[in-house]
């Protein structure tokens, strides 16, 4: 299995990408392709008294910026090292793409250069979160600010299929995002959505408030890509404000300290569990091959779980099983459904 990595894509590339992606080679026995400047990866390495031996190195001249245009990936810059990744896994050269780069021009090469699995109308990203219970994944994350009901009908399904195979979760519960869990809460979108869900091959559980969602009341959450991103921010924020509370809280006198050393067992598991880190990336779900967004400020061991992620994706057949499950598209069963809905 080949991973094609973006090596100029993130807050900390091409070091941490570097860091990650030999370890992640030795533990999990894939190849790696890292996609950039040749001549920049090699003094990178040297400089860092990094071993690239069984890494290959593909050369692109240019990187994309977060603040370009998105559509430059697939115009102004073919040659940048975004556009020239997924060209490779669209060609056929990998198994998986990863990129901490542009999450806009990801969706954009992602959809236009890989291409979408046949039926999906729209790839939307989903993230993966911590609750009490188990992780929830919630999409779209981003990738579309405006939806259709039957654009989250589809989202709905593309989650539950990864949560099953990926995540091994059982009959994934569905929710949908909403202000109250009554049917007729909510925009036309939702709704809608509401009556479109429950015609689905889904566990579809209703609507979910967001403040249900930390608690596991589901296992995959659907919402439009501004909502979504919304969440996502917030919880990240929220994530950081505890931390620097709870630190704060730990350094007052002799006795909290102690305190604190005797519950610092419990604090180390519970910063794992909210450690976006350990959950390496977000998928593109809907994408004909698998594409991976790693957060922007990725270091070397979110690198290392994405290409673990990217390795459980690809072996889990996700988008063998996505296609599958949307078997009457050539008939247009999202049109009939959306017309049964709507009387």
């Amino acid at each position: 299995m080949n991973i094609i990595i973006d090596a100029f894509g993130g807050d900390n590339a091409p070091l941490e990408v570097l860091k990650g992606a030999v370890k992640a080679r030795a533990d999990f026995g894939v190849d790696v392709t890292l996609v950039g400047h040749e001549r920049k990866l090699i003094a990178c390495a040297k400089d860092n008294k990094i071993d690239l031996t069984g890494l290959h190195i593909r050369h692109a001249e240019t990187v994309i910026d977060v603040c370009e245009d998105p559509l430059s990936v697939v115009k102004k810059k073919k040659d940048c090292s975004m556009a020239v990744g997924l060209q490779m896994l669209a060609n056929g050269e990998g198994d998986a793409f990863l990129s901490a780069g542009s999450t806009g021009a990801l969706v954009v090469g992602g959809t236009m250069l890989v291409g979408r699995i046949k039926g999906v109308k729209r790839p939307a990203l989903a993230t993966v979160m911590p609750t009490t219970d188990k992780p929830v994944m919630f999409l779209d994350c981003g990738a579309n600010a405006e939806c259709r009901p039957e654009m989250l009908a589809q989202f709905a399904v593309m989650g539950s299929v990864y949560m099953n195979k990926v995540l091994r979760v059982s009959s994934p519960r569905v929710g949908l995002v909403n202000i109250g869990s009554e049917e007729s809460k909510g925009r036309p979108l939702e709704k809608e959505t509401y009556k479109l869900l429950a015609t689905q091959p889904i566990r579809f559980v209703g609507n979910i408030e967001a403040r249900q969602i930390p608690l596991g009341d589901a296992d995959v959450v659907v919402t439009d890509g501004f909502t979504g991103n919304v969440l996502l921010k917030l919880c990240e924020g929220m994530g950081s404000f505890f931390s620097t509370e709870l630190k704060h809280s730990m350094s007052g006198g002799l006795k909290t300290k102690f305190g604190a050393m005797l519950v610092m067992p419990g604090l180390k598991e519970l910063k794992k569990k909210f450690d976006y880190s350990e959950y390496g990336g977000s998928p593109l779900l809907g994408t004909a091959k698998p594409v991976i967004k790693a957060h922007g400020s990725s270091n070397a061991k979110a690198f290392y779980h994405a290409i673990r992620m990217a390795k459980q994706f690809t072996e889990s057949d996700v988008i063998g099983k996505i296609e599958a499950s949307f078997p009457e598209q050539k008939e247009g069963w999202i049109r009939k459904a959306i017309q049964s809905v709507r009387g």
